[in-house]
C-alpha cells in the first residue's frame, strides 16, 4: 500500500464535497432537496458572452497551447475592470495575473511564499482553503477573531497582541463570506498599516464587491497598498461564471513574478476561448450588474422571511450571495440544525462552523435559487413542526 504524503495528514476534503455527495443521494432516493448551501450562481451570464467564446472557437488560434499570462487583451479588460468598478488604475502588463479561478492563486500564493513552519493569520470564520492552503505548504494557520459583536471586523489590539516574528501571510476577505460583513476604506486602511509595520504579505480576496454592495471596495483603493498587498478577484459571482474558472491575481510586480514562478510549472494557459468570453464579461455594462442585483434583493427578502419561520436571526447586510443568520435561542449545534432540515424538510443549507470556531452557532443561505424555490420552502416550513 502506497502512503499518502504527510502533509495530507492536516487537511480533509472540501466540506461541500463530501455533503454534496449526500445530498446526492438524497436527490436520487427521490427526496426534493432544494440546495441553498453554496454560492453558484444559477443565473446565465451577460448576453453577449456566449457569442464572444462561439466565435472564439473558429480562430485557428483557439486550440492551442496559451500564454502563462494570458492574452493582452484579457489582462488589458482586468485592468478596465478595476479602473470602472474601483478607481483603481493597474498596469495591465505587471500588475495582473490571470488565474484559472480565483482559488487557485490561494494554493499558488502559498506555494511562493510560506516555507514549513512559517504561520500565516487567517480570518473565523473565513474561507476553508485559507487554512487547507497553509497547511498543504506545511506552515502554521494562526486565526485572528471576527465577532458579531465588533461587526465581523478584525480587532486589531487582539492582533498586536499576538506573537508575530513568524507570521508571513495575512489572508483578510472584505466584503467578508461568510457573513457578508462590507469592509470598509478605513478597514484597509488600518489593515495595511498593520501589514506593512510588521512586514507580512496581506492578501484580500475579492469575488463579491460587485454582487449587491453599493459602494464597490478593493484593498488598492489604499495609496501605497501595492508594497504589501495583494487582491485576488473573479468573474465568477460577478457576471455568473463559477464554472468558466477566470480570476485574477493584482499587485506590486516584483510579487506577483515570485506567484509566477509557481503557477507556470503548474498549468499550460487558459482555452482561448474562456479568454474571449471573459473579456466581453468584463466589458458589460453596469446596468447589467444592477439588473442582478435586482434578482438578489428580492430573492434576499424572502431568504430573510425564510430564515425568521425557522426562528433563526438573519445579519442584517446587502450585499454577497448569502444571508448568515443566528440559531435561534437556546440552539448551539449548527450541524445539527442543519442535517435536521436536511432531513425533515429536505432544504439543505451550510452550518456556520465549517469557516471556524466563530462560526458555530450560526447557518448560512445561499441566493443562488429562484424565488419560486425560496417560496416552496417557505410553505414546507410552515406545514411542518418546528425544526
Amino acid at each position: 500500500m502506497i502512503q499518502a504524503a504527510r502533509r495530507l495528514d492536516s487537511v480533509q476534503e472540501y466540506y461541500f464535497a463530501t455533503k454534496l455527495r449526500e445530498v446526492r443521494n438524497l436527490l436520487n432516493s427521490g427526496k426534493p432537496i432544494i440546495n441553498v448551501g453554496i454560492g453558484n450562481p444559477d443565473l446565465l451570464p451577460p448576453d453577449h458572452v456566449l457569442p464572444a467564446l462561439a466565435a472564439a472557437l473558429q480562430e485557428l488560434k483557439a486550440h492551442g497551447y496559451q500564454s502563462y499570462l494570458g492574452l493582452p487583451e484579457l489582462r488589458n479588460a482586468m485592468a478596465r475592470f478595476y479602473y470602472k468598478q474601483y478607481q483603481v488604475a493597474l498596469n495591465s502588463e505587471s500588475e495582473i495575473i490571470t488565474l484559472m479561478g480565483s482559488k487557485e492563486g490561494i494554493l499558488h500564493i502559498s506555494m511562493a511564499f510560506l516555507n514549513p513552519g512559517d504561520q500565516v493569520l487567517i480570518p473565523d470564520p473565513g474561507y476553508p482553503t485559507y487554512a487547507s492552503a497553509t497547511d498543504l505548504c506545511e506552515a502554521i494557520p494562526i486565526t485572528y477573531d471576527l465577532t458579531a459583536s465588533n461587526e465581523w471586523l478584525p480587532d486589531f489590539e487582539a492582533l498586536e497582541k499576538l506573537d508575530l516574528n513568524k507570521v508571513k501571510i495575512m489572508w483578510t476577505n472584505y466584503p467578508h463570506m461568510p457573513t457578508g460583513a462590507a469592509g470598509s476604506r478605513d478597514v484597509f486602511e488600518k489593515l495595511i498599516a498593520f501589514a506593512r509595520k510588521h512586514q507580512i504579505l496581506l492578501v484580500n480576496d475579492n469575488p463579491y464587491s460587485c454582487v449587491g454592495y453599493e459602494n464597490k471596495i478593493s484593498i488598492h483603493q489604499v495609496p501605497g497598498s501595492k508594497e504589501v498587498a495583494l487582491e485576488l478577484n473573479s468573474i465568477s459571482k460577478t457576471y455568473n461564471m463559477a464554472g468558466w474558472r477566470v480570476g485574477m491575481l493584482t499587485g506590486k510586480a516584483e510579487v506577483l513574478k515570485e506567484v509566477l514562478k509557481v503557477k507556470t510549472n503548474m498549468d499550460s494557459g487558459m482555452f482561448y476561448g474562456l479568454q474571449k468570453g471573459a473579456i466581453a464579461a468584463l466589458e458589460t455594462n453596469n446596468n447589467w450588474l444592477e439588473s442582478q442585483n435586482n434578482i438578489y434583493k428580492k430573492r434576499r427578502t424572502l431568504i430573510v422571511e425564510l430564515a425568521k419561520s425557522l426562528g433563526l436571526q438573519p445579519q442584517e447586510q446587502t450585499g454577497g450571495l448569502f444571508v448568515w443568520c443566528k440559531l435561534p435561542e437556546g440552539q448551539q449545534d449548527d450541524e445539527v440544525f442543519v442535517d435536521r432540515l436536511l432531513y425533515e424538510m429536505n432544504i439543505f443549507i451550510a452550518p456556520g462552523s465549517i469557516f471556524g470556531k466563530n462560526g458555530a452557532g450560526y447557518v448560512r443561505f445561499s441566493l443562488c435559487v429562484n424565488e419560486e424555490q425560496i417560496k416552496e420552502m417557505i410553505v414546507r416550513v410552515f406545514n411542518k413542526a418546528e425544526v
